[in-house]
Formats: C-alpha cells, sequence, structure tokens
C-alpha cells in the first residue's frame, strides 16, 4: 500500500506478506480489503484507491462480486465502499503507475520492519 498526497507526494508505504497466498487476484484483493480497512482505522474519509488488477477494479465498480475466488473478499469491499461514500476506486495501469508500484516493491522487501525509510531519497536515487 502507498499512500499518496493528492500532490502525489509519498506520506507512507506498508507491505505486507500474505502466506499460504499464490493467487495473484486474491493477493490483489486482499491487498485493496486491508488498505481500506487501515484507512478505516486512521480516520481517512476521503480516499481515491487505485489499483492495476483490473478485473478486481471492474467488479468492485460494478458492485460484481461472483468470482469464486474472491467473491467473499470483494463483497466485503464493495460494503466499504458503499458505507463510506468518500471512497472511490479506479484503475491505473502499471505502467502509468511506476512509482507507487516501484515504492510497494520497496516497502515489501522491508517486512517486517518498521525502521524508518526515506522514500523520497530512494526514489530520486532511482530516477
Amino acid at each position: 500500500m502507498v499512500l499518496m498526497s493528492p500532490a502525489r507526494v509519498i506520506l507512507l508505504a506498508r507491505g505486507i506478506q500474505l502466506p499460504g497466498l499464490e493467487d495473484p487476484l486474491v493477493c490483489e484483493a486482499v491487498a485493496l480489503r486491508e488498505a481500506v480497512y487501515w484507512c478505516l482505522d486512521n480516520g481517512f474519509s476521503m480516499v481515491r484507491f487505485e489499483g492495476d488488477a483490473q478485473v478486481i477494479i471492474e467488479r468492485i465498480l460494478r458492485r460484481e462480486a461472483t468470482d469464486s475466488r474472491v467473491g467473499s473478499i470483494l463483497e466485503e469491499v464493495v460494503q466499504l465502499f458503499d458505507m463510506n461514500v468518500g471512497f472511490t476506486v479506479r484503475f491505473v495501469g502499471r505502467r502509468s503507475n511506476r512509482v507507487a508500484h516501484l515504492v510497494a516493491k520497496k516497502a515489501l522487501s522491508l517486512y517486517p520492519t518498521t525502521s524508518r525509510f526515506d522514500y523520497q531519497a530512494w526514489l530520486n536515487s532511482r530516477v
């Protein structure tokens, strides 16, 4: 999860491991659900979630949680979006969201450490 301000400044990057989950679709759905809960737990009321899992995003937008692999997870996410009108979601291809993707990978590589990491300096060194 990468939290960015409206000006696209990285505020937080957080990675979690999902042991036993090998299906990328399930991992994407769980990651989105966890990001939504994290935002709720931390008092965010206006959030635009972006993801590169087009199947997941489209099903949420259509309120369609029929996939047997991720159906119950998507049902939960759809309910959370319905209850929190300030939450929106949109598909952003990985090529268009390269910075967030790189930061998310780096955050995951630091899991489970809690040390501070200067994301902006790290990003600047990669450009």
